[in-house]
């Protein structure tokens, strides 16, 4: 399967960039938060910190030593914590596959930033609520109406020597779909705005070696 995703990674960067790429997989440790509005009133969410699992595979096409251009795909866990009252906490998250595409300045062989837009699917939402930290409800949905079908985001980044990197992203497509209806007729986030965003620390985990297809790797 392994394979089979590299190969097509390869053809599909191909056809775009017209360049002989490498390939990378990436995982990332990410500290999200996120700006929240609710009928005019100005909120932040309480940073959530998150491990399991995020990461990427990315085709790298470096134009020489200074510049670059990716393209991969991703498997994210993005989402928020709200408190809405005494000792009542609430965690919401989706699952997102995305198809980062971007560009890169700097020494490709060294350090170098990079930034891009990101179009994601989420296809899975779940939703925990806590009275005094212990949980008293859960759901947990597959390709739920209560999100949008997809998201938009920007990113940027700098990638260190060694393959670590530091990287923001930024959802421009609110994290909710506001014309939602649920069982009873209402619509709970009709007057609710939440844009995500975080600070995502990653690490090269694996780097192949340039493909050309129809012919050896060198």
């Amino acid at each position: 399967m392994r394979i089979l995703f590299s190969v097509a990674l390869v053809f599909v960067s191909g056809l775009v960039f017209g360049q002989r790429p490498y390939i990378t997989s990436d995982g990332e440790i990410i500290l999200g938060f996120a700006s929240i509005n609710k009928n005019g009133t100005e909120d932040s969410a309480i940073p959530r910190f998150t491990m399991f699992f995020h990461g990427q595979s990315l085709a790298h096409f470096d134009q020489g030593r200074n510049m670059g251009m990716i393209a991969g795909i991703s498997l994210r866990n993005v989402g928020f914590i709200t408190d809405d009252g005494p000792d009542v906490r609430t965690k919401h998250r989706t699952y997102n596959l995305g198809v980062p595409i971007g560009f890169k300045i700097g020494d490709m062989q060294g350090m170098y930033v990079y930034g891009g837009y990101e179009f994601e699917m989420p296809f899975n939402y779940k939703e925990k609520r806590f009275e005094n930290d212990e949980k008293v409800s859960k759901f947990n949905t597959w390709f739920s109406r209560r999100t949008p079908a997809f998201y938009h985001a920007v990113f940027a980044g700098i990638r260190f020597p060694r393959g670590m990197s530091l990287r923001f992203k930024y959802y421009v497509t609110p994290f909710f779909n506001k014309n939602y209806t649920s069982s009873d007729g209402t619509k709970p986030y009709e007057n609710l705005e939440v844009n995500t965003f975080h600070i995502a620390l990653t690490s090269m985990l694996t780097k192949g070696k340039k493909v050309v297809v129809g012919r050896r790797n060198e």
